[in-house]
């Protein structure tokens, strides 16, 4: 690796770098604050918010790592052009070719990183939260409880519940019976209380408020009787329904299971639509990180004696529409309107020409400039707004 290489590699590494940790930082504090008042609701620990977010890390590094890859070379690109470090390269003879070798280093490592997450990794993190969500769900209520009558729950406690509100949430009117291994009982009544998760996966925590709990052991002479305001009674939980086998989304499939089920002639052909959609788009996400070096450069670069940052606006617009027209494709795919490959690699085909185009135009045609045009209309736009602007603070001023 020569001296350019490694220049050219630091400068693209710190964008890169910087690009996923905020990318990733912003999706996990969007997806924070549903997570929290969802676990908050079921009463579950704060530990199950982090391995919950902790499993959408990977759908997160999917949709982040082309978006660094994107701004990565595209930001180094150009710090080159308006520092004219970029004018003395060319000028001694390097091509936009030969500095492409280093980005297309980083998009190949990419994307097979993101091939991994997205084919192996990430079904496996989506079915780990699915499964976070259930447990949460059937723990943090215990058990099915029906207003008015007595429940019964392992190791001898038995619960009736009077009235309940907010879908169970919140409890009214509580009587709990609990036999103790010694022979004695625990017995307690509460105007409210509430099931609460722990980490303990075969218990949950009855917290009881404003009640009375009253305690018989064969040494004590007498049944002592406490009042309290808030007591947290450990229940013991009934064996629950084991939760569903993996695979029964597309997103829980891996690559070779997507291959598999597509090809299946005992699925029905919704089925098998569905997977071969679901495959396609996996796979075009990943080619189209290829694309992204030879982009970054065309739109990276800006006209001469313009600093322009049109380029960047551009790159984010272009990648996130692409990306939902892949995801319109996929689903046109999945109901039989046209068939998946089409509909996944006919997009990808016409993307590639146009970007090819531009990187074409940049680094073959003297002085060509990929979005010369709307780079000189949007500074006519811009002028045209400041001057209305000037014009508005006078007359207010007037």
């Amino acid at each position: 690796m020569t001296s350019l290489d490694r220049y050219l590699a630091r400068l693209i590494a710190i964008p890169l770098i910087a690009t996923l940790i905020l990318f990733a930082m912003l999706l996990v504090l969007d997806r924070m604050l549903r997570l929290l008042e969802f676990v908050a609701n079921e009463g579950g620990p704060m530990s199950v918010v982090w391995r919950m977010l902790a499993n959408l890390l990977p759908e997160y590094l999917g949709l982040g790592i082309p978006v660094g890859l994107m701004l990565g070379v595209l930001l180094a690109f150009r710090r080159l052009a308006t520092s004219s470090e970029l004018d003395v390269m060319r000028g001694v003879g390097i091509s936009y070719n030969r500095m492409l070798l280093v980005p297309y280093g980083y998009a190949v490592a990419l994307a097979a990183v993101n091939l991994a997450i997205v084919g192996f990794i990430q079904p496996d993190a989506r079915y780990a939260y699915e499964r976070l969500r259930y447990e949460l769900r059937t723990g943090a209520l215990g058990a099915s409880i029906k207003v008015g009558e007595f429940t019964s729950f392992p190791n001898g406690a038995t619960v009736r519940v009077e009235r309940s509100h907010d879908e169970g949430r919140r409890l009214e009117g509580i009587f709990v019976h609990r036999a103790s291994n010694s022979g004695g009982w625990t017995a307690v009544t509460a105007d409210g209380g509430r099931f609460l998760a722990t980490d303990n996966p075969d218990e949950v925590i009855f917290r009881l408020s404003k009640g009375t709990l009253i305690n018989s052991e064969p040494s004590f002479t007498a049944p002592r009787v406490l009042r309290f305001e808030s007591h947290d009674l450990p229940i013991p939980l009934p064996r629950s329904e084991a939760f569903r086998a993996q695979g029964e989304g597309n997103l829980e499939l891996r690559l070779p299971q997507l291959v598999q089920i597509g090809r299946d002639p005992r699925e029905s052909p919704k089925r098998r639509l569905e997977t071969r959609a679901n495959f396609h788009f996996r796979m075009v996400e990943v080619a189209t990180m290829f694309l992204l070096p030879m982009l970054a450069v065309a739109l990276g670069v800006p006209a001469k004696r313009s600093g322009s940052a049109l380029g960047v606006f551009l790159a984010i617009v272009m990648i996130v529409t692409y990306h939902k027209i892949n995801e319109y494709g996929q689903s046109i795919g999945a109901l039989g309107i046209v068939d998946p490959a089409v509909a996944l690699w006919g997009p990808f085909l016409l993307f590639a020409a146009l970007v090819l185009r531009m990187y074409y135009t940049i680094a073959y045609i003297p002085g060509g400039q990929p979005i010369g045009v709307l780079d000189r209309l949007s500074g006519k736009v811009g002028k045209l707004v400041g001057r209305l602007l000037q014009r508005s603070t006078r007359e207010a001023r007037a």
